[in-house]
This record gives C-alpha cells, sequence and structure tokens, in this order.
C-alpha cells in the first residue's frame, strides 16, 4: 500500500495532534528543581504547571479544549455569559490560536488539580478522565497517601462531579481555605471575575433573569489563588478584571510573581484586563514580577504584549514602580528566583554544540 492509501484524516490527526506531542511532558518530568526556587511552565490560557525542589506537581487551570469549530447558524447562545453581559447574539468568533504544548493522557504524575472557576476554557473533562482512570496517587501534609484531589470553587466541583469525579475526591473552597501538599500551601482567595457573576446555570432562553439581582455567590463561582512554594509565593488572578480589592491581597500577602489575564476587549466586552489594568494590578499586589496571560489563545481578545512595555516604560519612574513585567511565551519555563531579572522570554535557539562535529561541506568559504 503507497503512503498516500494509507493516509486518512483520524491518521492525520494522531499523527500531529497535541501538535508538541510529548516534549513538555518530558521536560516537566526531567526538570530538576533546585532548592529555594521553583518551576512553572505556561500551558495556555491560564493553565499553569507548578514544580517544586520537594517534587510537588500541581496544575491549575489546565484545559484541553479549543474555541469555535464551525460557523453553526452564526447564533451565540443566548444565555452565554458573553450573551448575558453586553446582550450580543452573533456568534462569538472565539478560535483558538495556540497549539496544545502538553499531552494531557501522558501525564505521569501530578499533586492536585486546581481550578479557579467553571469556564470551559478554565476546565478539561479530557485531563480529569487521565488522572481518575491512572490511580495517581499523592500525599498529604501529614505523610498520608491520598488520591489526587481536585480542588476549586462550588461550581468548579461540581462540574467535575457532573463529569464523573468522584465526590471523595474532591476539595471546595472559598477565600480564606488552605490546603496544604507536599511543600506547597495552596490559600485561596477572592475572585474578581465579572463575567463568572453574570454566568447563569442556563443557557437558553430559560436563562436566570439578573436584573436588578445583586450577586451574591461570587465565592462559589470563582476564586484566586496564592500558591506558597519553597521558591516563592505566585498569585494567580484566574480571569479576574481589575479590582481596587487586589491591594487587599497585597497588603495581606507577600507576592513575588503574579499572574494578570490581559487582553485586546471588544468594542462592548469587558472580559479581560486591559494594559493599563495589569499595571495596576501589579502596584496594587506589591508583587515582584507580573505575567499577563490569556492574551495568547483567543482570536477575537488577542493583545499586543508591547503595549503593556510601553506604558510601564511611561510610568515606572515617575509613580516609583518596584516590579517589571515578564513577558512569557506558552510552553515556556521559568524558573523564580532564578529568572527574576528577565523581561522577555524566548524558546531554546538550539545549535549549542555547533561545530563540535565534523562537518560536510564542499569548502569552508561556503559558509
Amino acid at each position: 500500500m503507497s503512503k498516500i492509501d494509507e493516509i486518512t484524516r483520524e491518521s492525520w490527526i494522531m499523527s500531529t495532534f497535541p501538535e508538541w506531542g510529548t516534549w513538555l511532558n518530558e521536560e516537566i518530568e526531567n526538570e530538576e528543581v533546585k532548592p529555594g526556587t521553583v518551576a512553572m511552565w505556561w500551558l495556555g490560557c491560564t493553565g499553569m504547571w507548578f514544580k517544586t525542589p520537594g517534587g510537588c506537581n500541581i496544575t491549575v487551570d489546565l484545559w484541553c479544549g479549543n474555541g469555535k469549530r464551525t460557523h453553526g447558524d452564526g447564533k451565540m447562545k443566548v444565555g452565554h455569559q458573553m450573551a448575558n453581559m453586553c446582550g450580543a447574539r452573533a456568534m462569538q468568533p472565539n478560535l483558538r490560536a495556540v497549539p496544545f504544548v502538553i499531552d494531557p493522557f501522558a501525564v505521569k504524575q501530578v499533586d492536585a488539580v486546581l481550578a479557579t472557576h467553571y469556564h470551559q476554557d478554565h476546565m478539561s473533562a479530557e485531563y480529569a478522565s487521565h488522572v481518575i482512570k491512572s490511580g495517581m496517587m499523592t500525599v498529604d501534609e501529614n505523610g498520608k497517601e491520598i488520591p489526587v484531589p481536585f480542588i476549586g470553587p462550588q461550581k468548579s466541583v461540581e462540574l467535575w462531579q457532573k463529569w464523573g469525579v468522584p465526590a471523595e475526591r474532591c476539595i471546595t473552597v472559598k477565600p480564606g481555605d488552605s490546603i496544604k501538599i507536599k511543600d506547597i500551601e495552596i490559600i485561596a482567595l477572592d475572585s474578581f471575575d465579572r463575567t463568572c457573576i453574570v454566568t447563569t446555570d442556563s443557557q437558553g432562553p430559560d436563562r436566570e433573569d439578573l436584573e436588578g439581582k445583586c450577586p451574591t455567590d461570587m465565592d462559589d463561582k470563582a476564586v484566586n489563588y496564592l500558591i506558597k512554594t519553597p521558591g516563592g509565593n505566585i498569585y494567580h488572578s484566574g480571569d479576574s478584571h481589575y479590582s481596587i480589592y487586589f491591594a487587599k491581597h497585597g497588603k495581606d500577602y507577600d507576592i513575588d510573581v503574579a499572574f494578570g489575564s490581559y487582553g485586546e476587549n471588544p468594542v462592548g466586552m469587558q472580559d479581560k484586563m486591559t494594559s493599563v489594568d495589569i499595571l495596576r494590578m501589579a502596584e496594587a499586589l506589591r508583587c515582584k514580577v507580573v505575567i499577563p496571560i490569556h492574551y495568547d489563545v483567543w482570536t477575537n481578545f488577542m493583545a499586543d504584549v508591547n503595549e503593556i512595555k510601553v506604558l510601564y516604560d511611561m510610568k515606572k519612574d515617575r509613580l516609583g514602580y518596584e516590579f517589571h513585567p515578564f513577558f512569557w511565551e506558552v510552553g515556556g519555563k521559568y524558573v523564580y528566583p532564578t529568572d527574576k531579572d528577565k523581561l522577555a522570554y524566548h524558546h531554546r535557539r538550539g545549535f549549542e554544540d555547533c561545530f563540535e562535529a565534523p562537518q560536510n561541506i564542499p569548502f569552508r568559504s561556503l559558509l
């Protein structure tokens, strides 16, 4: 049979997806985290992998899905949170713009699965399935072996259980709750995700009528996290919008690295923090490094991080900023505090061993 005859749509998908194969899985597995540091990898959107010197591996908002795949009838569900917020009805053109850099089914060990909230691009049924079916175990703060827990706000826990995650595997957290796993401590904090506030249980015409109602269930829908590690304290803001209450978190906790969801909001929509918001958040949190995320994944919210850099350079001396931004790439590694002075990331360029083996060229002047 010829190569042409062997190829099918299914064989193409299996040979190319996920686009990075197990490259990043292997890198994370092989990483030896030095004492006094914490290693982290950006998995796309707000997805993060953290690894500590004590061998603790946790993920936050690891998501393995996509956005629109067809124009369909050209209409958004009338109860979608974006429709609830702005009254739009035309299909949101949110196409996934970045590759899958990790294979969720090739993960060999994780010690906790965390979600900041229950929107579709922050949780993964595929990943949950693999963690459950593989029988992964970890140890609690007392060294007792336990099944890997799923940690999140109430609505996230409800979604996991709807997918089939056993209730006893889930830990519901609200702001102020603390959980210790190996050599990390996870503290749940207030979320400021106003898009989550207008998310209703139904996305159909029977959606809940929110007009005139004061929302009281934010803590059930979303949380931010402070992750205390041997290398520093990491603040994950989920999909939070800007809030002056960031300043309270900054006064209550020592924060080294903060992640903020950044994006270019379409007219009529406010779903991501702007460049100004990212800088205000960092100043309020009193962090040392701020890293914009989420701008990478959706075609209709993509933004230029150079806008943050221009504003930072304009304001840093006048306002006395004591932090600096770091501009990352999906799939990249960042080690704190080792990389604390870096301003931008570039994937490994390779060819470090050039001219160490004999060349095969006609003559040197060719070079």
